[in-house]
């Protein structure tokens, strides 16, 4: 198979008999150069096939008009609309998005880091892996002036701009909800307490038992990886408790959904026997039965604000770090699978800028 060598400028200058200022110029549209000429230079461009060569026009202006996008993981509702928002607005912008995710491991999430850094992107939008534990791969982006913006997952301790929602509001209104509901023995589904979000949410919990004389019981608390497992592991572990539960708080939609599906199974009535309330607001909380009470977590929200922050921070609109912390709103959904008593249908959480 014969392979085509890619068409140059140099190579319709010699077949125009042009000069190759005058083919850029012409390929540019530009309209120093007569319209006639230009169409002629378009066309003979078309016809045999010529590619423009961005990857060296971007090294000559020292851009890449490339964003890198580090993710936990591809197969989440979650993930997805926080994608769409971050694309909608770089795409606005004339910016070109290269996506990579760690699959949980801090490894990989520095062999992401590190690709990025040699591809030159001009910002990078990173959500931490459960295994990260510190942000060593990313230092050379701010020693050479190239913005890194956290959403969701983040360190908060860290010197960086980070998009987030108020978890601990989250988690403590969700128990609070279910302890409305009268629940009195909640336990608690969740992921590593290592990552903000999961800790956050655990420490909302704690908080709202105590807030109504209810005591923490470190036995309710089930830490696992939100899987599909993970849901069906946490039902049968419920169902052997004694007492059991009466009410529970699961921080993923998906992990709920089966963990509902599983206590069904094996005879438990929802909410009668066990009230409960998932996280994201997935669409899956729509379908199951009972239909899930959940946190709305926006992810098209989060991804937009937090392209519309770097984009800034590329634009010169704002400063590196100008802006530590930004929450993005959410809200508790209450539907069937946790209402045992008259309940508002929505509360708000925090939203703002700290």
């Amino acid at each position: 198979m014969n392979i085509k060598k890619d068409i140059t400028i140099y190579d319709l200058a010699q077949k125009l008999n042009l000069s190759t200022s005058t083919i850029s110029r012409a390929l540019n549209d530009n309209p120093i150069i007569n319209k006639r000429t230009r169409k002629t230079v378009q066309e003979t461009a078309r016809e045999l096939g010529y590619r423009h060569n961005t990857f060296a026009s971007n090294l000559r202006k020292q851009k890449t008009n490339t964003i890198g996008v580090i993710v936990h993981e591809l197969n989440s509702n979650f993930i997805t609309s926080v994608l769409a928002g971050i694309e909608k607005v770089t795409t606005a912008a004339g910016y070109d998005l290269i996506i990579a995710h760690s699959s949980e491991n801090h490894e990989k999430e520095v062999a992401n880091a590190l690709n990025f850094f040699h591809k030159r992107v001009d910002g990078v939008l990173a959500s931490l892996s459960f295994t990260t534990h510190n942000l060593d791969h990313f230092t050379p982006f701010g020693e050479r002036g190239v913005p890194v913006v956290f959403f969701d997952r983040v360190e908060e301790n860290h010197d960086s701009t980070h998009v987030i929602i108020d978890n601990h509001k989250c988690g403590y209104q969700a128990t609070k909800h279910l302890i409305e509901q009268g629940c009195k023995r909640i336990v608690l589904v969740t992921a590593s307490l290592q990552r903000n979000v999961y800790e956050q949410r655990h420490s909302g919990y704690m908080d709202a038992l105590r807030d109504n004389g209810i005591p923490y019981n470190k036995h309710l608390v089930l830490i696992k990886d939100l899987s599909e497992q993970c849901g069906i592991d946490a039902a049968m572990e419920i169902m052997h408790m004694d007492p059991m539960p009466d009410g529970a708080f699961i921080t993923n939609d998906f992990t709920a959904a089966v963990c509902m599906h599983t206590l069904k199974e094996n005879g438990l009535n929802i909410p009668g026997d066990i009230a409960v309330v998932g996280f994201n607001n997935d669409a899956i909380g729509k379908i199951v039965h009972p239909k899930l009470s959940t946190i709305n977590y926006p992810g098209t929200d989060m991804g937009e604000v937090a392209a519309r922050n770097l984009i800034g921070y590329l634009n010169g609109a704002s400063e590196l770090h100008q802006t530590k912390t930004i929450i993005v709103r959410s809200e508790l959904i209450v539907r069937e699978s946790s209402l045992r008593a008259e309940s508002p249908v929505a509360v708000p959480a925090t939203t703002g800028v700290l």
